[in-house]
């Protein structure tokens, strides 16, 4: 059984969080540790631990996910330059909180997607 988060907290307003957009499907903020000048994270109000969780019943949450993203990149003024969606899946792909969440990047170049390793 998934275990609340941070996020739970987060969508019950219980703590603190610039909220940008919140529905009956999905809540957007502020990453408090913005890594790019539009630094948004979007996530379902239901908690879904990782993207291997997902099921057919959470394909509406995930759809408003992408269309709030969508919208809040116009607001933001990144929609013409471009931005960057990212969701992380598990420890290796850096998902640090289990509630799936998708990153809204932009406001500047962001370069590559990942940089080489060898």
């Amino acid at each position: 059984m998934a275990e609340e988060t941070i996020f739970s907290k987060i969508i019950r307003r219980e703590i603190p969080a610039e909220i940008l957009f919140q529905d009956e499907l999905v809540t957007a903020f502020r990453d408090i540790s913005a890594k790019a000048p539009t630094h948004i994270l979007i996530i379902p109000n239901h908690l879904i631990p990782t993207v291997n969780d997902i099921k057919a019943s959470d394909e509406k949450a995930l759809g408003r996910m992408m269309s709030v993203a969508a919208k809040l990149a116009q607001e933001e003024g990144v929609a013409e330059g471009g931005y960057r969606l990212i969701m992380n899946c598990n420890e290796d792909a850096g998902q640090e909180v289990f509630h799936i969440h998708m990153h809204l990047l932009g406001g500047h170049a962001l370069g590559p997607m990942l940089s080489q390793k060898r």
